[in-house]
């Protein structure tokens, strides 16, 4: 049997130590446990990398504490706007989803996109009618509030400013959640969802969603979810990049994904972090930020979950 590992993050950025009380840093560790532990568990009972991530990611959607699914941002009009992406590495069959309101999981109607559509990418009013098409219920805007967001919104309300999650000057929370999984079989998937920017406006769109910029899965080099400045994740292209050096210049995923991360990101000004498994088992985790909220665990007894450097 193949070594079959799994890798989340809950996003990237100034996470300054000091500014977090220790029983809030045991609720984001407990939380990130939590979907690791289920996302693992698909893993060990046979089941395909796409069930891992996709039930890791769910279980971060529904925790307030991650800017997806439950605890997402509000956007200029004080609305939630939603973004996910899942891709399979075995086939490069991908799904995505944007600027969607009220579905408590983004990231299982990108898989449904993926899976019965015909199509790799569906946005606002369109994606909206396909998951009434499957009859997903949709929460009120209660479901999405919390305290926490909507002060970060007022602070910033009604002025050009938008606040990226993962940069604030203050102990902000964090933002896009992501899982990355190699299954028994050597197949590999990745699965990313986000809220997006605090302030918000005009439809704006980050790199979670994009195949290739946030998200990306290949058999034969790796599966790669992202977080940070999406704007310069999409510039890069990031997620394929890593691929890219993986196959033309046949690096490891561990040389591959640092130089993506502490080199050509930051040659443009972009910050984040990357998760990063290859088809056999290998995991890397870089940040070029002061923490990224990560977790690994893998069969041959790895198992990490951290926040800092």
């Amino acid at each position: 049997m193949k070594t079959y590992a799994i890798a989340i993050h809950g996003g990237a950025g100034t996470l300054v130590k000091g500014m977090m009380t220790p029983a809030l840093e045991a609720n984001y560790k407990r939380a990130l446990k939590n979907a690791l532990d289920a996302g693992y568990k698909n893993l060990e009972d046979g089941k395909s990398a796409i069930e891992a991530v996709e039930i890791a990611v769910k279980l971060l959607e529904d925790s307030h504490l991650f800017n997806a699914g439950k605890g997402s941002v509000f956007t200029a009009e004080g609305t939630h706007e939603m973004d996910a992406a899942i891709m399979d590495g075995k086939t490069l069959n991908a799904g995505a989803v944007s600027l969607i309101k009220g579905i408590k999981n983004p990231i299982s109607l990108a898989r449904d996109v993926m899976e019965k559509s015909e199509h790799v990418f569906l946005a606002g009013d369109g994606a909206m009618q396909f998951a009434k098409q499957l009859n997903y219920k949709r929460e009120d805007a209660n479901y999405f509030y919390d305290e926490f967001r909507h002060k970060q919104w007022l602070e910033i309300k009604d002025t050009d400013s938008f606040q990226l999650d993962h940069s604030t000057k203050k102990d902000s929370k964090f933002g896009t959640v992501g899982a990355v999984a190699c299954d028994q079989y050597g197949n590999i998937a990745a699965a990313t969802s986000t809220g997006g920017m605090t302030n918000k406006k005009w439809g704006r769109v980050g790199d979670s969603p994009m195949i290739g910029s946030g998200n990306y899965a290949n058999n034969k080099t790796c599966a790669v979810s992202c977080t940070g400045s999406g704007e310069f994740f999409i510039r890069g292209v990031v997620a394929y990049d890593v691929s890219c050096l993986m196959e033309h210049k046949e690096m490891s995923l561990e040389a591959a994904s640092k130089e993506v991360i502490y080199k050509r990101i930051l040659e443009i000004n972009g910050d984040g972090g990357l998760i990063a498994v290859d088809a056999e088992g290998n995991i890397a985790m870089p940040f070029n930020t002061e923490g990224m909220y990560r977790a690994c665990k893998s069969s041959n007894g790895k198992e990490d979950i951290s926040i800092y450097k």
